[in-house]
């Protein structure tokens, strides 16, 4: 509770970094925050001409199929690689002055939270003109998977930000790892094409259950099962009480590390 105190005490401190890195992500360059938008469009084009016309996939309207899923990767991946050296990367704050270390963790999982938000406008327009009816309570359900994935996000920050400060091989580890948990997550295919001897596996990935309930509501215009959001809230509580613990415990001696 009292860390959670110190957290409220110091919010215009998170909204401040917040804007911060929202607008420096693409400061200097010509189409600036336009970025946010192109971006993902042009991963969604490359994804598309590979998948549809020369891995061809059998999955109708596979570019929004693709889409949806996509952009929650885009932000789980950020914060999972980029997120990582965000103590490291604030070193001068961090040795000089006293405040929460959990602010920083907090500022970058928001600020691209916020980035992912504006590039559901671009989904929202995908799924419009591609005829899909969504369901009102589907929509209704959005949200909640939304803060799921931010819990998730924000946990994982929490344990490999406080674990680059003292293994500065993970940085690197972590852009490996994210490649390959990106192809791990039925983003590209469906879960119904993986083995069954090893779907078990496969149903251990946290994110699994964020990007089916992602589907169910923008692709399959339905309302996600109740088993899915469980999961997700299970494993994104788990993994944010991990990560907790773990940042809890190693920040202590961030200054030193440095």
């Amino acid at each position: 509770m009292q860390t959670l105190k110190e957290i409220y005490a110091y919010r215009e401190m998170i909204i401040s970094l917040v804007r911060k890195d929202l607008r420096g992500r693409y400061k200097g360059s010509i189409l600036g925050f336009l970025w946010t938008f192109i971006n993902p469009l042009l991963q969604l084009c490359v994804y598309t001409l590979v998948f549809s016309t020369i891995m061809k996939s059998d999955i109708e309207k596979y570019y929004l199929y693709l889409f949806v899923a996509l952009i929650p990767w885009i932000f789980f991946s950020s914060v999972l690689t980029t997120g990582s050296t965000i103590i490291l990367s604030q070193k001068s704050l961090v040795t000089k002055i006293y405040f929460p270390r959990e602010v920083l963790p907090i500022a970058y999982t928001t600020s691209s939270f916020v980035n992912m938000l504006l590039c559901f406008i671009v989904v929202f327009v995908v799924v419009i003109f591609s005829g899909i009816h969504l369901s009102i309570y589907g929509l209704l359900c959005l949200p909640v998977v939304m803060i799921v994935e931010y819990i998730l996000a924000l946990g994982v920050i929490f344990l490999t930000s406080a674990i680059t400060v003292y293994f500065r091989d993970l940085e690197h580890i972590l852009g490996i790892l994210s490649m390959a948990w990106m192809f791990m997550t039925p983003i590209m295919y469906s879960f119904d094409i993986i083995p069954d001897n090893l779907k078990p596996i496969f149903s251990l990935n946290p994110m699994l259950p964020i990007i089916t309930a992602y589907r169910d509501i923008l692709y399959y215009g339905s309302v996600p099962h109740m088993r899915t959001l469980g999961s997700a809230v299970l494993l994104g509580v788990l993994v944010l009480a991990l990560g907790v613990f773990v940042f809890k415990k190693c920040k202590r001696h961030f200054a030193e590390e440095m």
